[in-house]
């Protein structure tokens, strides 16, 4: 059996009542959530193998993400 690697974008945010929910831009409606950033990762990895098998089982294509650079920019406001 082949396999093959895909990367997806992952944004974790802190959650208020702690842990950390992960949002899977390139897939709509995959958001998972985690104690730790560990285990939300982990969360997010079976998150995203779930919607991939989902999409195969319905013959869906997988999106694929695009080269873009996601970057965080600081920039100084007065106070």
């Amino acid at each position: 059996m082949q396999t093959r690697i895909l990367k997806f974008t992952v944004v974790f945010e802190k959650s208020e009542e702690g842990g950390y929910i992960v949002r899977v831009p390139a897939l709509p409606g995959c958001i998972t959530q985690g104690e730790t950033f560990e285990e939300a990762e982990k969360m997010a990895k079976d998150a995203i193998k779930a919607y991939c098998a989902s999409l195969k089982k319905h013959k869906e294509p997988i999106p694929i993400e695009g080269s873009e650079i996601i970057e965080s920019i600081s920039i100084p406001l007065p106070a």
